[in-house]
């Protein structure tokens, strides 16, 4: 079995932003952080990366952050952006101040536009991001649409064909999966991530959509009770499922 990584306390807390080196080091120096009930106060003393850290190290009273590889879902509200840089309310600012200033920072795993809700991931895992938003990983994304006007009939047959083009491009669609839910509202399952694919795609066949929600990404299906803006860490089972029906 291989030995856990390990990594100087001050280091670690300064990445999982709770301060500046110096900051840190006078959380340390004071004694409000503790592994296994004992206070450490030496900032140079390397920890161990294990598992179980975040349950055996108190920060201030508080159970230590999760560890780099942290991996969220989130629901999206419509109104906010998922950027780090342009103008109004980011994704960002809905997750808690210190973890916007860990080290790697957190991205988004794709993007929803503004006016689009529903699940969406965050991670501090570069490799893990571009797995899941790699073309060749297949990962099906089922969006909830409501629409302006009433569905034609032709929808489900136009989207599995494989040959709808939108507008301005040379490549067609690969196949959709489509479910009708009432006359103006329809479930779209997607593989792949073009710029407003699914406003897009319905645009091309006379639509218009006045509503858009992503409710599953593979497996993974948004919880009921998570509310608009929240969010919660994905733990190993809930994240292999991400994987399942690409």
């Amino acid at each position: 079995m291989s030995k856990a990584p390990t990594v100087r306390l001050d280091r670690l807390l300064a990445n999982l932003g709770y301060g500046s080196r110096r900051e840190v080091q006078d959380l340390i120096e004071a004694g409000y952080v503790l592994l296994d009930g004992d206070a450490v106060i030496d900032g140079d003393e390397r920890i161990a990366l294990t598992p179980d850290l975040a349950a055996r190290m108190t920060v201030e009273d508080e159970p230590l952050d999760p560890l780099p590889g942290l991996v969220l879902m989130l629901n999206k509200p419509v109104g906010v952006t998922c950027s780090h840089k342009e103008q109004g309310p980011l994704v960002y600012s809905l997750l808690p101040e210190r973890w916007r200033a860990r080290n790697p920072a957190l991205s988004t795993v794709g993007r929803l536009d503004k006016e689009t809700s529903g699940l969406l991931l965050l991670t501090d895992d570069g490799a893990l991001l571009h797995r899941i938003i790699s073309p060749k990983a297949n990962i099906p994304k089922r969006y909830d649409v409501t629409l302006d006007r009433p569905l034609r009939g032709d929808e489900a047959s136009i989207f599995a064909a494989g040959t709808l083009m939108l507008e301005g491009e040379d490549k067609p669609l690969l196949p959709a999966q489509f479910e009708a839910v009432s006359a103006q509202r329809a479930f779209v399952t997607i593989t792949e991530g073009r710029y407003h694919q699914v406003r897009r795609m319905f645009a091309a066949v006379g639509n218009h959509v006045t509503a858009l929600h992503r409710d599953r990404i593979g497996a993974l299906a948004l919880p009921d009770d998570l509310a608009a803006g929240q969010n919660r860490v994905l733990g190993e089972a809930e994240l292999a499922q991400v994987f399942q029906g690409a």
